[in-house]
């Protein structure tokens, strides 16, 4: 009989690789991937603890399933990632039915525990040490490294994958919960990246994206005494065959260094984009978070990267209603906003988390429905400007990986409408054969809204078409329809 596993991922895209390693290594046990809690006998929620909204969705759907887990005392319901790291007490007691808590560092425990459940029906608890509880060295060795066999079925196509380079975060900004529940800041070694990477492009992937708590924080130093960098990695597996595109996120505004632009410039294959955070136009803001920089920096970090990397796209973070945050202060980052000219922006209302520094030092001020009000007004602002960045396209042509059929413009009875991104990541949508999914076309820019930029494909001969056109077609997406993804790395 067929086993069979469901698993739903809130937050961040390092969940969403987490949710791919955890895939992989139990379809090696036999397991099948569902996409009903109800169908599956393992039944697992890979969770976030960086917003509040995103742990009540957990528990509303834990709590849903506890009379099914009544009727069905055979299968197993699993808590994964920072929740788990961050509450366990608090999920043994809001859903006692659940029969594992395994925190991020420990995924790789997760065939052995769901052995143990099915042997003996306990509760089944894996954890890292919490940073005050040991050495550094002792708590880092505790975050397990879990880079296992790939698994390209969980992926929303099997030509874009993630590739984490990195674990953890030595930033302790107040507001954020990551350090605490994913660890110090420890870097993979180069050359495991690399061998992954060629993994992935055997597997038929186009496009890898390198992921960090703060991607360009990567250093390594290896045993030959070699000090690597995010641009010595970049540089490293560039020219792996198959790869055509590379991208990294989320990046930190004080590690961004000339080198790594540098290397952005220089290397055709590395996407002329940063996610580079800001969170606040507002010194006074930025300094209760402990954001490490000022506004005049960020401005000049910013100048500098359009400087060094001509026609750059450079998206940002804001949190509003943050702790002590006036409405002259909100004004300044609506400024920031209106004059930075990001591609676009995700906001969000400041959430209390606790075991942050600013949950201990800072009263939460900001009514909620200030804080509505802030999030719909910079949302606004990032609109019209997101707006006039893509009304400049218009009449450019632009090379696109096209990822897909686009279901959001979809039209009744007409041509099929993909979907794709550029090399600076602009979203286009065009119509064209969906023999295309998985290649880079050629679009020419005719109309844009604030959101998404419409064109027409030139012709339906990809680039490097030489090279592919004896190929079999590329399978549309896989169905992620159990997933929910949304929030970037923070």
């Amino acid at each position: 009989m067929t086993k069979k596993l469901y698993i739903e991922t809130v937050g961040c895209q390092m969940n969403v690789l987490d949710s791919e390693l955890v895939v992989g290594s139990l379809r090696r046990l036999g397991y099948e991937l569902v996409y009903q809690p109800t169908d599956a006998d393992l039944i697992f929620f890979n969770t976030c603890s960086v917003r509040q909204h995103a742990e009540d969705k957990i528990y509303s759907a834990l709590g849903r399933l506890r009379g099914h887990k009544q009727r069905h005392p055979h299968k197993i319901v699993g808590v994964l990632g920072c929740m788990a790291q961050k509450d366990q007490e608090i999920i043994k007691r809001r859903a006692p039915h659940v029969d594992i808590i395994c925190g991020p560092g420990q995924l790789a425990q997760l065939p052995q525990l769901v052995a143990e459940v099915q042997k003996t029906g306990d509760l089944q608890l894996a954890v890292s040490l919490g940073r005050a509880e040991a050495s550094r060295h002792d708590v880092e060795t505790s975050f397990e490294s879990y880079d296992p066999a790939r698994d390209p079925s969980m992926r929303p196509n099997p030509f874009q994958a993630y590739v984490r380079i990195m674990i953890g975060c030595d930033k302790f900004c107040t507001y954020c919960i990551v350090p605490s529940v994913r660890g110090p800041e420890q870097s993979r070694h180069p050359e495991q990246i690399a061998a992954e990477v060629r993994q992935l492009a055997g597997e038929g992937c186009k496009e890898v994206t390198l992921l960090g708590q703060t991607v360009n924080s990567y250093k390594f130093q290896s045993p030959d005494g070699r000090h690597w960098r995010l641009s010595d990695l970049l540089a490293r597996i560039h020219d792996t065959p198959g790869i055509e595109r590379i991208k990294f996120v989320t990046n930190f505004p004080k590690d961004m260094t000339d080198d790594l632009l540098d290397a952005v410039r220089d290397l055709p294959k590395v996407c002329s984009y940063l996610h580079v955070p800001v969170q606040s136009g507002c010194n006074d803001v930025l300094k209760r978070m402990k954001r490490l920089y000022t506004v005049e920096y960020y401005r000049e970090m910013l100048a500098r990267c359009r400087e060094k990397v001509p026609g750059v796209a450079v998206s940002s973070d804001f949190i509003v209603g943050f702790c002590g945050e006036t409405e002259e202060s909100f004004q300044r980052t609506c400024d920031l906003v209106s004059e930075a000219g990001f591609k676009n922006s995700f906001i969000f209302k400041y959430s209390p988390r606790p075991s942050t520094k600013a949950d201990d030092l800072y009263p939460d001020d900001v009514p909620e429905e200030v804080k509505k009000r802030r999030n719909n007004d910079l949302l606004a602002i990032q609109n019209a400007v997101s707006l006039a960045d893509h009304r400049r396209k218009i009449g450019e042509t632009v090379e696109v990986l096209v990822e897909g059929t686009s279901k959001t413009f979809e039209k009744r009875g007409g041509p099929v409408q993909l979907t794709g991104r550029t090399m600076t990541d602009h979203i286009v949508v065009f119509e064209g054969n969906e023999r295309l999914i998985g290649r880079t076309v050629r679009v020419q820019i005719e109309e844009a809204t604030s959101f998404t930029i419409f064109g027409t494909v030139e012709t339906e001969e990809t680039i490097g078409a030489s090279e592919t056109c004896c190929e079999a077609p590329m399978a549309a997406p896989h169905d992620a329809s159990h997933r929910r993804v949304g929030l970037p790395l923070v």
